[in-house]
This record gives C-alpha cells, sequence and structure tokens, in this order.
C-alpha cells in the first residue's frame, strides 16, 4: 500500500507526519486508513506516482528476498522467470536486469511476450505452444538457467529439475499449480541443485524490516532514478475491488492492479 502519515505510534522515529510512504501491511490494505510497521514503511521517491508506489513494496521486497538474498542471483548468471508477466515477473526483470544478470520468462501470450521483452528480458518462452525447460536449454547454449524463481509448482517442479543448469537453484514463491508433485529427486541429487522457497506474511517484523533496510541501501536508487518502476496493468476504486479480482482471474492482466481511494 502507499499514502500519507496522518499519524503516528509511540516510539515512531523514521517518518514523520505528512510524508508519502509505501509499505507492506499485514493485513488492512483494502481501507482508506492502514496501520504499516514504522521500520517497513519507505519514503516514496518522486519518481512514483502514488499509484506506482502502491504498486511496489510486496513486489519488490517478493524479489529482493527470494532472488537475491535466498536465490543468490549474480552479475553474468541467467534466470528463469515462470509468471513473467505477472507483477512480480515484470519486477524481477527490471532488478536481474538492473544488476547485470540474463532473464528468461514464461508467459502465455504473444502480447505477455511482447511486455516482458520491452522491459529487459532476453527471451519469452510461451509454455501453452512451447517446452520451456528445452527453450531454457536452448537460449543457454545448453547448460539452463542458474536460477529458477517458480510460482506454479505441481508438475513444474520436476521439470525445472531438468531445465536448471549444474548447481542451479530454483526459488518457490508460489504453489498456482498445486503443492504436491511426483518428481525424481535423484536429478536434485545428481545436479547439486538447491530448491528452497519462502512466502512473506508470516515472517517476522523484524525479517521484514530488515528487506527493507536492505532495498533501501541497494535499490532504493535505481527507484529514484526511475531505472524501475512498478508495470500497471490497471487500477479500480476500492468499491469496485470485486472486479479488480474478476480482472485478476481472468489471467490476461500484465503487471500489477491497483486500488485506489
Amino acid at each position: 500500500m502507499a499514502g500519507e502519515v496522518v499519524a503516528l505510534g509511540a516510539g515512531s522515529r523514521k517518518h514523520k507526519l505528512g510524508d508519502r510512504v509505501m509499505s507492506l501491511v499485514a493485513g488492512g490494505g483494502y481501507a482508506q486508513y492502514c496501520i504499516a510497521q514504522d521500520a517497513q514503511a519507505m519514503a516514496v521517491p518522486s519518481a512514483l506516482s502514488m499509484l506506482e508506489a502502491g504498486a511496489t513494496p510486496e513486489t519488490l521486497m517478493t524479489v529482493w528476498h527470494n532472488v537475491f538474498e535466498r536465490g543468490r542471483l549474480q552479475p553474468g548468471e541467467t534466470i528463469l522467470i515462470h509468471g513473467g508477466s505477472s507483477g512480480i515477473g515484470t519486477m524481477a526483470i527490471q532488478l536481474a536486469k538492473a544488476f547485470g544478470s540474463r532473464v528468461i520468462v514464461t508467459v502465455g501470450s504473444k502480447e505477455k511476450a511482447s511486455a516482458c521483452l520491452k522491459l529487459g528480458a532476453d527471451h519469452a518462452i510461451n509454455y501453452k505452444t512451447e517446452d520451456f525447460g528445452a527453450e531454457a536449454k536452448a537460449a543457454t547454449s545448453g547448460t539452463g538457467p542458474n536460477l529458477i524463481l517458480d510460482m506454479v509448482g505441481g508438475d513444474y517442479i520436476e521439470r525445472n529439475y531438468d531445465a536448471a543448469a549444474i548447481d542451479g537453484r530454483i526459488v518457490q514463491i508460489a504453489l498456482l499449480g498445486g503443492p504436491k508433485a511426483t518428481a525424481n529427486f535423484a536429478k536434485l541429487m545428481v545436479k547439486r541443485l538447491h530448491h528452497t522457497g519462502s512466502t512473506l506474511r508470516p515472517r517476522s517484523n523484524a525479517d521484514k524490516a530488515a528487506m527493507v533496510s536492505a532495498i533501501e541501501a541497494k535499490v532504493m536508487p535505481l527507484l529514484r532514478e526511475g531505472r524501475i518502476k512498478p508495470l500497471m496493468d490497471s487500477t479500480f476504486p476500492l468499491e469496485k475491488a470485486a472486479d479488480a479480482h474478476r480482472r485478476m482471474e481472468t489471467s490476461e492482466h500484465i503487471g500489477k492492479i491497483v486500488l485506489t481511494v
């Protein structure tokens, strides 16, 4: 969420009344007023509109932690991003490119492929018509991606093992295709793969504050310079939140859907 500070809790030192801030919240974001942890709120750079700011915190924190802290993506490495046209996917493309990595994405349409390539992705694979594993290997001279960011799960799990490079990493951030899979774990051992995962909501306030501190130091300059921005699909007034969810459920959106008050 993003908004203007209208009240401060006891001990709040990071922000002052009237500041424009954006923050991850534990709930209650579909409202005119919302409580945010002081240490988790970030100043909105002048390069971002408040609409863009509202679309930033959750995607930015998810990508930063899972791609760079947990996934350890390095300059010169290749990342495969499933759901490349999603809010998280479009942010991951921009950050990975900004830090010097090659990007391959999976998408479900030509329009989504075009949007991802425009953001800087090096290669887009239509998972509906192409074998993403074979295409990802072809795009990396047969080695496979060093890191795979997966929000699908299900039968993608073993397919990720097949696609990944030797010593590759797979980071699970959602399970849209199902939480269970039958997989040959010998592939994980033979290729020395590292399969991990995380979700933000159960993390402690201290953990989230640490992520925010790292983002403020390493990513905020990119936001201030306008080198990274959330991709906006559409906006809906708060009273039409159900319509926003219906838009999301079509899977036709590209980037973030934002509610306005």
